[in-house]
């Protein structure tokens, strides 16, 4: 007989979590499309992509996760439903959610890294 935590505990088909990851991108550019005429409409697609994941263990990637705001889950459009500002003594960008105030910060620690290399590099050659 089945044990049902069996199959509950049973990681997805791969054909599943591909199909997830597809339909997570398609909402997403979706809500991009619809964020400037519809921001309710945005947010449900949002809402729907996270579900999707959630469901199938699929990660947003942090180029997903920076995209909507965590706590309204608002698409951010910088100038429009966001503000953007980089902050010098944190070493971060802040980015401020128009429509519930949230402010959320990345650092740009590794950025600035990186382009120091990438100069010092050019410099030697």
């Amino acid at each position: 007989m089945h044990d049902r935590r069996d199959s509950r505990s049973r990681k997805k088909p791969e054909n599943w979590v591909k199909i997830a990851k597809e339909r997570i991108d398609i909402l997403f550019s979706l809500a991009e499309r619809e964020a400037g005429k519809h921001p309710e409409r945005s947010k449900r697609y949002i809402q729907l992509a996270r579900r999707i994941g959630m469901r199938y263990n699929v990660r947003l990637g942090p180029s997903l996760k920076r995209r909507f705001c965590p706590s309204c889950f608002a698409y951010l459009v910088p100038g429009k439903t966001s503000r953007v500002r980089t902050v010098r003594d944190r070493q971060a960008v802040v980015v401020k959610c128009l429509s519930c105030g949230k402010e959320k910060s990345y650092p740009y620690i590794r950025e600035k890294k990186a382009a120091r290399t990438a100069r010092a590099a050019k410099k030697k050659s």
